[in-house]
C-alpha cells in the first residue's frame, strides 16, 4: 500500500484480544541486508507497539527473496505461526531476473497464505533502484515493514471478529434471517 493511500490505523485498542496474544513470523531475506533489517525492526517495533509481547516474535533470516515463500510455510505449518510477515528487497537491474523473481515470490506468498488460511503480509519492496528502497525503510515514504506489520494485525484482528460473529450467530450471511 502506497503511503498516501495508507489505511487508517485504528490502534491497538481496537484489536481483537486473542490478537496481541498471537505468534507472529518474520522471514527476512538477507540479500540487501541494508534495506530488509530496516524493514524487520520497522515491523518488530510495530508489533511491540500494538501489545505483541516479544517472545511472540519470531524472526527468521533467509538468504534472499526468492526463499521467503518456503520459510513462509515452514513458520506457518511447523512453527504453528499465526501469520508471517514477509520481507525483502529487490532492486531492478539490467536483466529480466528482476521480473521472474518479483512474480514468483508475490504469487506463492499469496498461494501460502491461501493454503494455511492465515495471514502472509507481502513486505518485499519491489523498486528500480536503491534510493527508493531507501525512501521505502524508513525514509522519506515510511517504513513499508511498519505497513505490513499492520497488515497481519488488521488481518488477524478480521479473522477474530468474524469467528465471534460466527460463534454468536450461528452463521454468517443472509440464510435464516
Amino acid at each position: 500500500m502506497a503511503t498516501s493511500l495508507k489505511t487508517q490505523n485504528t490502534g491497538d485498542a481496537s484489536l481483537h484480544h486473542k490478537v496481541k496474544n498471537a505468534r507472529i513470523g518474520i522471514a527476512v531475506a538477507q540479500w540487501n541486508s541494508e534495506i530488509t533489517f530496516a524493514l524487520r525492526d520497522g515491523a518488530k517495533k510495530f508489533l511491540a507497539e500494538h501489545g505483541l509481547a516479544e517472545e511472540n516474535i519470531h524472526i527468521h533470516l533467509v538468504p534472499g527473496a526468492y526463499e521467503l515463500p518456503l520459510a513462509a510455510q515452514y513458520l506457518l505449518e511447523i512453527g504453528n505461526m499465526d501469520a508471517v510477515i514477509a520481507i525483502g528487497c529487490l532492486i531492478k537491474g539490467e536483466t529480466p531476473h528482476f521480473h521472474y523473481i518479483s512474480e514468483s515470490v508475490s504469487l506463492s506468498l499469496n498461494n501460502v497464505a491461501l493454503k494455511y488460511n492465515k495471514p502472509v503480509a507481502f513486505g518485499v519492496l519491489t523498486v528500480d533502484a536503491l534510493e527508493q528502497a531507501q525512501e521505502r525503510a524508513g525514509g522519506k515514504l515510511g517504513n513499508k515493514g511498519e505497513e505490513a506489520a499492520e497488515a497481519v494485525l488488521q488481518m488477524l484482528n478480521m479473522k477474530e471478529t468474524v469467528k465471534d460473529i460466527s460463534a454468536n450467530r450461528g452463521r454468517i450471511g443472509f440464510a435464516g434471517r
